[in-house]
């Protein structure tokens, strides 16, 4: 009686192809709990190839490098705030500000979707290769969105103007949780913001 030959490294097998859809399921939410946790410096294809049960080889398979792995782990954990452009054509232009600042903290206050943001906005802090894959997908999926919905002069630098207003008040709310404002009530915080994102997005 011969023994089993070896399981081949590198090239995933029928089964595990034949599973894909849930194999890479479940190395992007390792991927993301990897990030969380570690940031992106710190986290490497193999510890995220251990935290999903599979060969580091079979992450490489479905996506590339470690910056490619990222980048398919953020764009799902950012996919509720991809629905902003929505905010802004879904109503008159005088009312954009509230509903797009009401629609951003809204994700923000939610612990389902705040945690991953978290976990993006930690390592593109931390790293320039995090931070420039957060910039194309901020940059191609969202503002050029916006801005598209505007027709106005300058779209695309009134909705970044926007951005940052609307992100710089969530770092320091939700990030570096600074006193008042982490704790204030968001009502009040939305009629102060709104007006100022309004103004970007709007006037002359």
């Amino acid at each position: 009686m011969t023994d089993a030959a070896p399981r081949r490294r590198g090239r995933p097998s029928r089964t595990q192809t034949e599973a894909a859809p849930a194999t890479r399921d479940r190395i992007l939410d390792a991927a993301r709990e990897e990030f969380s946790e570690r940031g992106y410096e710190k986290t490497s294809v193999r510890g995220i190839a251990k935290a999903a049960g599979v060969d580091s080889a079979l992450v490489h398979h479905y996506f590339g490098t470690k910056e490619q792995v990222f980048e398919a782990a953020i764009e799902v954990a950012f996919a509720p705030a991809l629905a902003a452009p929505v905010a802004v054509e879904d109503g008159p232009l005088d009312g954009v500000g509230e509903r797009l600042t009401r629609f951003i903290f809204g994700i923000w206050e939610n612990p389902a979707t705040r945690a991953p943001l978290l976990a993006i906005v930690r390592s593109a802090v931390n790293n320039e290769t995090a931070a420039a894959v957060f910039r194309r997908l901020i940059a191609a999926q969202l503002l050029r969105r916006i801005a598209q919905q505007l027709d106005l002069p300058d779209a695309e630098l009134r909705a970044e103007l926007a951005a940052a207003q609307l992100v710089g008040v969530a770092m320091l709310r939700y990030v570096i949780r600074v006193e008042p404002l982490a704790s204030a009530d968001l009502e009040p915080i939305i009629a102060r913001v709104a007006p100022v994102v309004q103004g970007h997005l709007t006037l002359p």
